[in-house]
């Protein structure tokens, strides 16, 4: 094998490694460079407006994300995947939103922890790359590190950014994982293809809390996404009743985009639904103790959010419940918790619900 992947050699090397992926339950893999154009300029104008909210391991690792050599030294080339996660066996996203007494949890978590099933299989990509065609020095990431997955992928030519920030693909839409082997190798990249959202708004007109502040830029300190998992104190106010019964990240402005009609179910048996979280009550979900929580979410991505945030998001959820007997009456439970976080969100709770009330 010629190790400098140079001439036919390399593109024959890139379609084995397409062919392994597809064969390790990638949907689709490809190759970018390390150029990343313009996307240094546009992540620090988004820094330097403090869109990442308190994600301050963004703005730690600053221009280094758009430079996958400097995070990697040797760096040549990236290997960009993606695995689809949509269950075709879940409820529909838009009867649990419109049935507020259920909680609702992003598609993406409703399975096994995503980091967990992508990491070991780009791990087996790259090893057996290295061991059957060519030794590489190599490393793994899945939404694991200050990687511009979207600016990859997009440069591995496996779709375009929408407007709601997520990358789209023709055949694909937006519900599937990225994941990326960042390696010494100096492989063909693949062409980047081009938009097609033309002028189409639905993403941005459908965010509850407008957190798509234009095309293509997403303020994540009013992100439901952010406000829910990465949040680490109190939610705001101002945005508990647009929440509705969102417990656990929002798709909203995925349900409502059009390449979306597209979007192939899952393959991989570990994103199947797991604990009925796909219409799960919030009443029953509220009176998990932390062992049911911690027991119950072994080996979900929601369990690193821990239930003390796990209640403050339910709370907030049982605020905006339609039912209100049976949300007074499981809010009450937690009136007093040993958490402060968790007794202001069941005290606006229960005002909220007083408040409809007497509207």
């Amino acid at each position: 094998m010629d190790t400098s992947c140079s001439g036919l050699d390399a593109h024959a090397l890139v379609a084995k490694i397409r062919r392994w992926g597809l064969e390790l339950g990638f949907q689709a893999v490809g190759v970018a460079g390390i150029d990343l154009g313009d996307a240094e300029p546009r992540l620090l104008e988004w820094l330097a407006k403090g869109y990442q909210g308190e994600m301050h391991y963004m703005a730690r690792h600053g221009s280094k994300r758009a430079r996958p050599a400097e995070l990697v030294p040797g760096t040549l080339s990236v290997i960009c995947a993606r695995m689809n996660y949509l269950s075709e066996h879940a409820r529909s996203s838009q009867q649990v939103l419109e049935d507020t007494d259920r909680a609702f949890v992003a598609r993406y978590a409703l399975g096994r922890d995503y980091h967990k099933v992508l990491r070991a299989r780009l791990e087996q990509l790259a090893r057996r790359v290295a061991e059957a065609l060519a030794p590489h020095r190599y490393r793994v990431f899945t939404d694991s590190a200050p990687v511009m997955e979207v600016a990859l992928a997009r440069a591995a030519g496996m779709g375009w950014r929408g407007k709601h920030t997520l990358l789209l693909s023709r055949e694909a839409g937006s519900y599937y994982f990225l994941g990326e082997i960042f390696t010494d190798l100096p492989l063909p990249a693949d062409e980047p293809v081009r938009e097609h959202c033309g002028s189409c708004t639905r993403c941005i007109d459908v965010c509850p809390t407008r957190a798509i502040v234009a095309p293509y830029v997403v303020d994540a300190r009013r992100c439901i996404s952010y406000l829910t998992i990465e949040h680490p104190g109190s939610i705001p106010e101002v945005f508990r009743p647009l929440i509705g019964n969102r417990v656990y990240g929002c798709d909203d402005c995925q349900m409502v985009c059009p390449w979306n009609r597209f979007a192939p179910p899952a393959t991989e048996p570990d994103f199947n639904v797991r604990q009925g979280l796909d219409d799960a009550s919030l009443v029953d979900l509220f009176a998990w103790s932390r062992s049911d929580f911690e027991d119950r979410m072994a080996g979900s991505a929601i369990r690193r959010i821990g239930h003390e945030r796990w209640l403050r998001n339910l709370a907030v959820g049982l605020g905006n419940a339609a039912t209100r007997s049976t949300a007074i009456a499981a809010l009450q439970t937690r009136a007093d918790d040993p958490s402060e976080l968790v007794r202001e969100h069941v005290a606006w709770a229960l005002e909220h619900q007083r408040q409809r009330a007497t509207r």
